[in-house]
């Protein structure tokens, strides 16, 4: 009877507090329904939706009990731990549960190969997994599917291949995860290849799997795969929500088809913050800087708060118009107004802008007032700045030494650094550094681009797969 009332209590208090989960557990003991494992389970699902330190607390009392706490009150918060902000608790909560001597049961697993994916613990997934192995649990479909985007998180995609292959029950969730490891893992190819096993028996892709797929054919800038995927989601009329659509508009943006890249973006009904930041980055990147700038402000206009991400964007859109006071305004307000402090991409971006304009002594300033080292884009792009606008007497040898200390195997480092000593006439420091590139053996790149002839795709075609 009493313990009807304190579920009903539970089930009344919606808005329940830490207070009241206080309270409640005063009674509990009182009453001794502490040892009722029904209703501590209850009191511990509902205290996690409030508080899960809380709830870890009351259940850390609890665990020295005769009975334990059931293995559903260790479930409920080994899954509000795989969703937080600190995983690595329900990988403890595992070992804790074993050490009273219970047993996981098949809702267990999940959530803790998803806190070994989250946490790159390899070791310990690969050890969950053959206990999931000696209990049978290896042809359970979700366990199956949680196992191998364990693996594909931790870049073990070749143990999320062995899974995969020896699952006997497979759904569109199984085929997503593998397509999307792949890609994940940097092999676009063998997504695709994936894919075309996914159509052989007639497993039909969701967003999911198109999201997976479209990132592939960005990987890979193959423009012709990534039409055909667009054409299949109108074909099949799947909704063009906000991870899709934003897929989409990637693609196009990535591959230098930037005018689709834009009438998709405008098509979506909904978009996010990586939708205009993506759209706004492609825009800046294809030289359309004034567009960028309207879209930055036309999304702020709209409420949304740019992110990292949002600035490096603009600042680089800003670098390319030459507009160093806007640019500069900009930062500030990325520091000022929004608190984001600035990486080593916003740095870099504003010592291009610098660069560019010819103001050499101020991007110098930049460089040395950064909390960390300059990279070696940043430093390319000054020393190039410096050579271009005939400053080198004013560059730091220190920067010099430093680009070819961070890539000391690429030629062109060794050219740039030459040429900036022959502009100054240090003829010693032209031939130290032609001897240490014949000592490497290096040379410098040809310059290149990447175009596409006779409309002929860099691999298969989408039709083909």
């Amino acid at each position: 009877m009493l313990s009807r009332q304190f579920q009903t209590l539970l089930q009344l208090q919606k808005s329940t507090t830490t207070t009241h989960l206080l309270q409640l557990h005063s009674l509990i003991i009182k009453t001794a329904l502490d040892r009722d494992q029904y209703f501590i389970s209850k009191f511990i699902q509902t205290s996690c939706s409030v508080s899960i330190d809380f709830t870890r607390f009351i259940f850390d009392s609890l665990l020295p009990l005769d009975p334990p706490p059931p293995v559903f009150a260790f479930n409920t918060i080994i899954r509000e731990y795989s969703k937080s902000s600190a995983p690595i608790e329900s990988v403890k909560l595992f070992s804790q549960l074993q050490m009273v001597g219970l047993k996981p049961d098949k809702f267990t697993f999940p959530f803790v190969l998803k806190s070994c994916g989250r946490c790159s613990i390899v070791g310990v997934g690969g050890a969950v997994h053959s206990l999931i192995y000696k209990m049978g649990f290896d042809s359970d479909r979700y366990i199956g599917n949680t196992l191998l985007r364990m693996y594909s998180g931790c870049g073990v995609i070749g143990l999320a291949k062995q899974v995969f292959d020896e699952m006997c029950d497979r759904d569109v969730v199984s085929w997503s995860s593998m397509i999307a490891g792949y890609v994940a893992c940097s092999c676009p190819l063998d997504a695709l290849i994936v894919f075309q096993n996914m159509k052989s028996v007639d497993e039909n892709p969701n967003s999911v799997t198109l999201v997976s797929l479209l990132s592939a054919s960005t990987h890979l800038l193959n423009i012709h795969i990534g039409m055909s995927i667009h054409s299949q989601i109108i074909v099949t009329g799947i909704r063009l929500g906000v991870a899709l659509g934003t897929a989409l508009l990637e693609m196009y943006s990535k591959c230098g088809h930037i005018e689709a890249a834009f009438q998709v973006f405008n098509s979506l009904e909904e978009k996010n913050l990586q939708s205009w930041t993506i759209m706004i980055s492609g825009l800046a990147d294809h030289g359309r800087g004034e567009d960028a700038i309207s879209l930055f402000t036309k999304m702020e206009e709209n409420g949304l708060k740019p992110d990292s991400m949002s600035f490096s964007g603009i600042l680089s859109a800003c670098s390319h118009l030459g507009l160093v006071e806007k640019g500069k305004r900009y930062f500030d307000q990325m520091v000022k107004i929004y608190g984001i402090k600035p990486t080593t991409e916003h740095y870099g971006c504003m010592v291009d802008m610098l660069g560019r304009a010819g103001m050499i002594e101020e991007a110098y300033k930049v460089i040395k007032k950064m909390p960390m080292e300059p990279n070696s884009v940043m430093l390319r792009s000054f020393i190039c700045a410096c050579k271009n606008h005939g400053e080198v007497v004013c560059l730091d040898e220190n920067l010099r030494k430093l680009l070819l200390q961070i890539e000391p195997d690429i030629g062109a480092n060794y050219v740039l650094a030459a040429c900036v000593s022959s502009a100054s006439e240090k003829w010693n420091d032209v031939a130290t550094l032609r001897d240490a590139m014949k000592g490497r053996g290096l040379k410098k790149a040809p310059g290149c681009s990447w175009v596409e002839v006779n409309s002929k795709p860099s691999v298969r075609s989408f039709n083909q797969l």
